[in-house]
């Protein structure tokens, strides 16, 4: 990266695509002329800006053989002064309309011919250090664990928080340096959710976030969902069928009806302490997480729910579900719905 956030129309200053290229280029030489007969060599990772699909379009041609990672910076809830970031937050028309540079993106590689990954590089959600109470609080993990599971739908394989501690949008208070929600959000997600992603589609309330992946080190799988709705708690059922498709696919309905055998899977509760969306203290299962005196981050247990009931998701929570009875051959190619 030559200078910050200069492809497309650019922060302050811009490169054309073309320039870029040659540039990116030259770079490449330099490092295989260093590391000639070293490695494993350096990465190289381009360009660090926010996405235009014609601008990146046209700098992935000219690299297709030399890139190894094509990044893009992530501000879409827009300034970090906007009054209006909450109702945003929560809006899930306007959540689904993140989804394009990572669908647009997806694309390009994919036709281009590159091998080169997507990676999301510095992503705060709002510019100019973000909210305070806002994007160093609760309810902004409603907005970074959509994005992740969104992003990995669209075969993102890296997703760069800004920032672990500064402005009003990191990881941990600037202050005590101890961990904002979306530490423990950020937390959950590297423990539970594996790197193979599932399709999943919710058939019910559009204020319910679903995403699933095969289950990280462990049998099964994990589901993430999200109740936008503030009023109404969604009881989720499961099914499971062995029709063969392409790729695994989750479906997920609100039902009344058990059936099925028990056994049990692994619940993760995320709620707000006192229901307060601008809290920067998240509970899980109904406890506070907090760190001792030593400063050790709490151990992050499930409730152990019977697989009979139905998965219960309260108004304004989010929900790691951990179902280990569900083996998907591999976690491919078998259709569940819920």
């Amino acid at each position: 990266m030559f200078r910050n956030e200069l492809c497309g129309s650019g922060v302050g200053a811009r490169v054309t695509a073309a320039q870029y290229a040659t540039d990116t280029t030259t770079l490449s030489n330099i490092v295989e002329e260093i590391y000639d007969g070293i490695g494993p060599k350096p990465l190289i990772i381009s360009p660090g800006g926010f996405f235009d699909a014609n601008w990146f379009k046209e700098f992935i041609n000219k690299t297709t053989d030399i890139l190894d990672v094509v990044t893009h910076h992530i501000y879409n809830l827009g300034a970090g002064v906007d009054k209006g970031l909450v109702e945003k937050i929560l809006n899930p028309s306007y959540l689904d309309g993140l989804a394009d540079p990572f669908k647009q993106l997806e694309n390009i590689l994919e036709t281009s011919g590159t091998s080169a990954s997507a990676w999301v590089g510095e992503a705060g959600g709002a510019y100019n250090s973000g909210h305070h109470l806002v994007t160093d609080a609760f309810v902004f993990s409603f907005w970074y664990l959509d994005q992740l599971g969104m992003s990995a739908v669209y075969d993102t394989k890296t997703y760069c928080r800004q920032t672990l501690i500064g402005g009003n949008y990191g990881l941990l208070n600037t202050t005590t340096f101890e961990p904002n929600p979306d530490y423990y959000s950020a937390l959950l997600w590297h423990r539970l959710m594996g790197e193979t992603v599932l399709s999943t589609n919710f058939t019910g309330s559009k204020k319910m976030r679903s995403y699933a992946h095969c289950a990280k080190e462990s049998d099964g799988i994990t589901l993430l969902l999200i109740n936008l709705d503030n009023l109404t708690t969604i009881n989720v059922n499961l099914s499971a069928n062995t029709l063969l498709k392409s790729r695994a696919q989750i479906e997920l309905v609100t039902q009344d009806t058990k059936t099925g055998e028990s056994t049990t899977r692994e619940e993760y509760h995320l709620t707000a302490k006192d229901g307060d969306l601008h809290s920067q203290t998240m509970m899980l299962n109904g406890n506070e997480l907090t760190v001792n005196s030593a400063g050790d981050i709490p151990p992050l247990e499930p409730l152990l729910v019977n697989s009979l009931e139905p998965i219960s998701v309260a108004p304004y929570s989010i929900v790691f579900v951990h179902i280990p009875y569900l083996t998907l051959n591999a976690c491919g190619n078998l259709v569940m719905e819920f």
